[in-house]
């Protein structure tokens, strides 16, 4: 971890709001399962992964792909008093460093009842 790298409320190392890279982030948003599960936290607000991804998606997948999420900065996860992991999207910090980016990329994705 480095000295601009910190822990999100679930434990998990993202990067700071400053040290977000574009290409991470456009990466982590071209993958059209990750693309879906952006686009529903943002729509929703904070629910768990499994909610956030839907029920076809294979655990190992399921983690795989937010640990790519979290590792851009795109989605950040705490604990509830329950236990149980949310994880939401940083777009405070994402329009702060990419003004426009999220909303774009969003506005110009299908929907997530179209992509299943």
């Amino acid at each position: 971890m480095t000295e601009t790298d910190c822990m999100d409320a679930g434990g998990f190392e993202r990067p700071a709001a400053t040290s977000l890279e574009l290409t991470r982030v456009l990466h982590a948003l071209s993958d059209p399962v990750r693309l879906q599960i952006v686009q529903r936290l943002a729509l929703d607000g904070p629910m768990t992964c499994r909610a956030a991804a839907g029920p076809d998606v294979p655990k190992a997948t399921l983690s795989r792909h937010f640990k790519a999420l979290r590792a851009a900065g795109v989605v950040e996860t705490s604990v509830d008093e329950a236990g149980v992991y949310r994880s939401r999207v940083r777009r405070a910090c994402l329009d702060a460093r990419f003004p426009g980016l999220l909303t774009s990329v969003l506005a110009s994705a299908p929907s997530p009842a179209a992509a299943r």
